[in-house]
C-alpha cells in the first residue's frame, strides 16, 4: 500500500489516480473500523450464570412499616434463602422487575408528575448485588410514584397500607 502512495504523490502523478488511492484507502481505513467495532459488543454483557448463582444477594433493611415488618433481612436468589421472611416470593418480585438494559432499582425520575399521597413514614434501604450488578438502593411512601415504586417489590419490601 506505501509503495502505491508514493507512486502516486510522486511528482507529475495525475490527479485521478491520487483521488483513486485516497479512495481506496479511505474505505480500506473504514472496514478496518468498522470490523473493530463490530467485534466487540455494543452492550455489556448479560451476567454470567456464575454471577447470578453467587452474586444475587441482597440486604433489605426496612423502617417505620410496623413492628412485624422492621428488621434487616438477607436474601439469597438462585436459590431463594437467607433470613427475609418470603424469599422465594421476594426473588420472584425481582425477576418481575427486571430488564434487560434497564436499572431495576432506579429511583423515581426527579422531572416524573407523581399524586400527592402519603404512603406513610416507611422506608427501606436495598443493598447488595442483583443480577451481577451492585445495588444500593432507597424506598419511601412519600408520594404515588414512590409508593408505585414500593409496591412493584413487594413482596421484597413489606406491604404496607397506603394512605
Amino acid at each position: 500500500m506505501s509503495q502505491v502512495i508514493s507512486r502516486v504523490v510522486s511528482p507529475g502523478a495525475p490527479l485521478r489516480r491520487l483521488a483513486v488511492t485516497a479512495l481506496v484507502l479511505a474505505v480500506s481505513l473504514t472496514s478496518s473500523a468498522v470490523s473493530a467495532a463490530s467485534a466487540g459488543p455494543l452492550v455489556p454483557p448479560p451476567p454470567s450464570e456464575e454471577d447470578r448463582v453467587f452474586g444475587d444477594h441482597l440486604t433489605v433493611t426496612v423502617r417505620d412499616a410496623g413492628a412485624a415488618a422492621d428488621g434487616t433481612f438477607e436474601l439469597y436468589c438462585h436459590p431463594a434463602g437467607g433470613t427475609h421472611p418470603d424469599a422465594s416470593e421476594a426473588c420472584g418480585a425481582l425477576e418481575r422487575n427486571a430488564r434487560w438494559g434497564t436499572d431495576t432499582f432506579a429511583p423515581v425520575p426527579d422531572d416524573g408528575v407523581c399524586t400527592m399521597r402519603y404512603g406513610g413514614p416507611a422506608t427501606a434501604h436495598v443493598t447488595g448485588r442483583w443480577a451481577g450488578r451492585p445495588v444500593d438502593a432507597t424506598f419511601d411512601r412519600a408520594d404515588g410514584c414512590r409508593i408505585e415504586r414500593w409496591d412493584r417489590f413487594v413482596p421484597l419490601l413489606p406491604a404496607v397500607g397506603a394512605d
